[in-house]
């Protein structure tokens, strides 16, 4: 499936934004696959973070002026915080700039693939938790709710994600639905099942 979604984010042209009120930030979405079936990678964070404490995000952060691109700024968050080195990093492709309401930031997600299992190495001072969610799970309707909320007189619509007693909302869940969507249906029906056929490997460490 990694080679499917390889090849979709390939071909669709990427929708930016450039606006100079938002603070540019990255973030990565790990996939991996473990007993057979993908999952991605969340992390909560801690309340010591300055921005979205204690709430689930992915890996990633805010553009450093010595990070050469957006990419460079994700991959380097992803260290930072989880200890993921860019060599055992495959990346898939990027989806959509996804703007947040309430920090003005302009996030970049760029989705890639880990090998499983993997030595993280987690800050505690900006982790307090590592959560890993299978894909299938993500795609049952009956975890996912969506609300409209208002700002300055527009509304616009918040998703909901459920996985046990985590809720997975904001621009992350924005992140996350955005990736759903581009999934084949036949490959949504085939999740938790090994994949036919050639795919991408995930590099080895």
């Amino acid at each position: 499936m990694e080679k499917k979604i390889k090849e979709i984010l390939a071909c669709r042209g990427k929708a930016c934004i450039q606006d100079p009120r938002y603070r540019r930030a990255a973030v990565l979405i790990p996939l991996f696959k473990k007993t057979g079936e993908y999952h991605i990678l969340f992390t909560r964070r801690t309340d010591k973070v300055e921005h979205h404490k204690g709430q689930i995000s992915f890996p990633g952060g805010r553009q450093d002026k010595k990070d050469k691109d957006l990419l460079a700024t994700a991959l380097r968050e992803a260290r930072e915080e989880m200890g993921i080195e860019e060599k055992h990093v495959c990346i898939l492709g990027e989806l959509d700039d996804i703007c947040t309401v309430s920090t003005d930031f302009c996030v970049s997600p760029f989705v890639a693939l880990l090998p499983y299992p993997y030595p993280y190495k987690v800050n505690r001072q900006e982790i307090e938790e590592v959560i890993e969610v299978p894909l299938s799970g993500l795609l049952d309707s009956r975890r996912f709710r969506q609300e409209l909320f208002e700002k300055d007189g527009q509304a616009f619509p918040v998703y909901f994600y459920q996985h046990k007693n985590h809720t997975i909302w904001g621009a992350t869940a924005k992140i996350l639905k955005q990736l759903l969507d581009l999934l084949p249906e036949e490959d949504k029906k085939r999740l938790g099942e090994e994949a036919a056929g050639a795919s991408i490997t995930p590099p080895e460490f």
